[in-house]
């Protein structure tokens, strides 16, 4: 009887996380195929991604730079707008944009002895503007969620990290359990982040 529930809680582990991709996935389609009131299954998502890339391909021409520069000129000054806007645009960015922010992980040691640590990354040098010289601004990812925390800390409570970013970020985001990191990754760097 042991054996049979070992067999069905594997196959638990194999079959749940694909189901719930696949009905994920057929959900977007679903649903984007509906928003633009197509019948072909899976027609929706292909134009609308054919549709982004195309933005893509324009907005990377000389011509649509000027264009896109003065609609995010004119979107900044409106209040609300603004921030939903902003935040948006600076979070993509942050992740695949061209000025990407989590490239720089980190280990911060927070508490005295630097026996307790956590993983982030440093999203800015220098916090001189808010008046604290000698800190940095660390970026906290938290497990199963697309929510963190900023922390201000000194400089001198962080590690740079010899390990790809993204590594680091799917180990954060699963708590710990994805296994991306790769053995020699882990150590730390002697030199400093580089800005």
């Amino acid at each position: 009887m042991r054996r049979l529930i070992n067999y069905f809680i594997r196959g638990l582990v194999v079959t749940a996380p694909l189901a719930l991709t696949l009905y994920v996935c057929w959900y977007v389609f679903h649903w984007v195929d509906q928003w633009l009131g197509l019948s072909i299954p899976g027609a929706g998502f292909v134009i609308t991604v054919a549709l982004i890339t195309l933005i893509g391909v324009l907005a990377s021409s000389l011509v649509a730079r000027g264009a896109v520069s003065a609609m995010d000129r004119a979107l900044q000054r409106l209040p609300f707008v603004r921030l939903v806007y902003g935040s948006t645009r600076d979070f993509l960015n942050a992740f695949v944009g061209e000025k990407r922010r989590f490239n720089k992980p980190v280990l911060l040691a927070i508490a005295p002895g630097d026996q307790v640590h956590m993983l982030g990354f440093v999203t800015a040098e220098s916090v001189d503007v808010l008046g604290l010289t000698g800190y940095v601004a660390v970026y906290l990812p938290q497990s199963y969620g697309f929510s963190g925390n900023l922390l201000i800390v000194p400089s001198t409570r962080v590690r740079p990290l010899a390990a790809d970013s993204a590594d680091v970020l799917a180990f954060i985001v699963s708590g710990g359990v994805s296994g991306s990191l790769k053995s020699g990754q882990g150590k730390t760097r002697t030199d400093t982040a580089e800005t």
